[in-house]
């Protein structure tokens, strides 16, 4: 069955540096919301590895059903059944969380969705909460390699709202939400792992 689920290669190459830092991250969460789960990759080898936690993955309703029948399939008693999140349009009807995670939305989300992501946080989480967010950012409007310029340029061919954002921006965004970056990991393949705390 698991080779008709849709699986990403990028997740597979990833999953193992991210839950190194999310170990030393998340070490005082107890529940943990994944916005966007995607393909469940993540959640499944997460969840597998931090077994303290209780990692609730969710998605658009329209990705839910890979991301589910992967999630059953791996039947691990800390991974329950995700739940639908449209950060536009859905309510958040799950148990607040003391942590936070995202890996590789912020590009594809049109700027706006971002802005409200961030906005909505208060909405997910409970006051004390960590955040850790993955995926590739320019510092200071400049891309830090040749290979992320050419996926920002891939990105807005498929959608001129997607695209790399600015670390600053995202930084400010989390400040008003009230969480402030204690990390700046470096990670394979030009991506940064963000991780900040209130």
């Amino acid at each position: 069955m698991s080779e008709l689920l849709a699986f990403s290669q990028a997740c597979e190459n990833n999953k193992a540096p991210i839950v190194q830092v999310l170990a030393n991250a998340f070490q005082r969460s107890q529940r943990v919301l994944e916005i966007g789960g995607g393909t469940g990759q993540h959640a499944v080898h997460f969840a597998a590895n931090l077994p303290q936690l209780i990692w609730q993955s969710s998605d658009q309703p329209i990705y839910l059903p890979d991301l589910s029948a992967r999630i059953q399939q791996a039947n691990l008693p800390n991974l329950p059944t995700p739940v639908p999140l449209d950060i536009t349009s859905s309510p958040y009807t799950a148990i607040k969380v003391d942590a936070i995670f995202t890996a590789n939305t912020l590009h594809i989300m049109p700027w706006h969705v971002v802005e409200q992501m961030f906005q909505r946080l208060d909405e997910f989480c409970l006051p004390q909460a960590d955040m850790c967010i993955y995926g590739p950012f320019n510092y200071q409007g400049q891309f830090t390699s040749a290979s992320n310029a050419g996926f920002d340029q891939h990105l807005k061919q498929r959608d001129p709202l997607m695209g790399i954002r600015n670390i600053e921006d995202v930084i400010r965004l989390a400040t008003e939400a009230g969480f402030s970056l204690q990390h700046d990991y470096a990670m394979p393949a030009n991506n940064r792992l963000l991780h900040f705390k209130r």
